[in-house]
């Protein structure tokens, strides 16, 4: 299953923004023809949804500063313009409405197609081109609202996922498992930062390659999953560490991305009934986001027939 909507095309920080509207239509468009998928709206998220992660005097602060022309900064890179909280409410939305479908026996596992990202957004603070953390509203909403006791976030975009950190880093019912380069925007992520035993940095030196990155996860990322037991996993896919993304400086090509989904789908059919949802974090080759995202989708639908 895949979650996608127009309105996450309406978020537009301005000028030559890397996070761009054209980014979602290089996924949009490498999801067309993938077999064994059902592409599906997005709904929006509520509010209660929203403010179980984000502080409401936050979230306030985004609706009135929601720009009616042009673009506001909520943050030195981070900048809003019309439609932007809509596109933010269409992430979480999807995140949480996959959930829902695959509880309800509808789907396996999901990925969402949205945009603005959200794993540097803390509780009371946007930045890194993020408003939104949407896999954190997602874990709240799954441990409330389902059957879920423990639930894994995964995530190997380029950079931390400072803000997915900072929420649950004392919360030992998620688990938090990052891959990303060090040093590298947002300073973050030394595999020393473990919260309460619950969190697992995997810091990758620049020029990493495909090597450094499968021994991380076999050696250190997949054997914590596996020990904690999720009900439910979460994955946080950002794509900018390919080779050809220049907002960093890894190494990846598209068969990793389908290597390490693979990995994480084994992982899931064994402890939580393969259930998954995906979300899209970075990116900004939009060649290469589109090819790596069409791999991790693909990979996703060889783990479960009913993506």
């Amino acid at each position: 299953m895949i979650l996608y909507h127009d309105d996450c095309l309406a978020h537009e920080p301005g000028g030559r923004h890397p996070e761009s509207s054209h980014r979602l239509r290089a996924v949009s468009s490498a999801m067309q023809s993938i077999q064994g998928t059902e592409i599906l709206p997005s709904p929006k998220a509520s509010l209660e949804q929203i403010e179980r992660v984000h502080d409401p005097s936050y979230w306030q602060h985004v609706l009135e500063s929601e720009p009616r022309e042009n673009s506001f900064p909520l943050d030195a890179d981070t900048l809003i313009s019309a439609g932007s909280v809509d596109a933010c409410l269409r992430g979480s939305g999807a995140a949480c409405f996959a959930i829902d479908q695959i509880f309800a026996g509808k789907a396996s596992n999901a990925f969402c197609a949205t945009r603005p990202p959200g794993h540097h957004a803390e509780s009371a603070r946007a930045m890194g081109f993020c408003v939104v953390n949407h896999v954190a509203v997602a874990a709240r909403h799954a441990l409330v609202c389902h059957p879920v006791e423990r639930v894994a976030i995964l995530d190997f975009d380029v950079h931390h996922g400072n803000g997915t950190q900072a929420i649950f880093e004392s919360s030992p019912e998620v688990l938090f498992v990052s891959s990303h380069q060090i040093p590298l925007y947002p300073g973050t992520g030394l595999a020393e930062e473990t919260g309460v035993g619950n969190i697992f940095n995997l810091p990758l030196e620049p020029e990493s390659k495909a090597e450094a990155f499968r021994q991380v996860w076999l050696e250190t990322g997949l054997p914590a999953v596996q020990a904690f037991d999720p009900d439910l996993i979460l994955i946080s896919a950002g794509f900018d560490a390919h080779k050809n993304d220049r907002l960093g400086n890894l190494n990846l090509l598209e068969e990793d991305y389908s290597w390490i989904t693979k990995e994480i789908g084994k992982q899931a059919a064994k402890s939580c009934d393969g259930r998954i949802v995906s979300v899209l974090e970075g990116g900004y080759n939009l060649e290469a986001l589109a090819s790596s995202s069409r791999a991790h989708v693909e990979a996703l639908v060889s783990a479960s027939p009913r993506c």
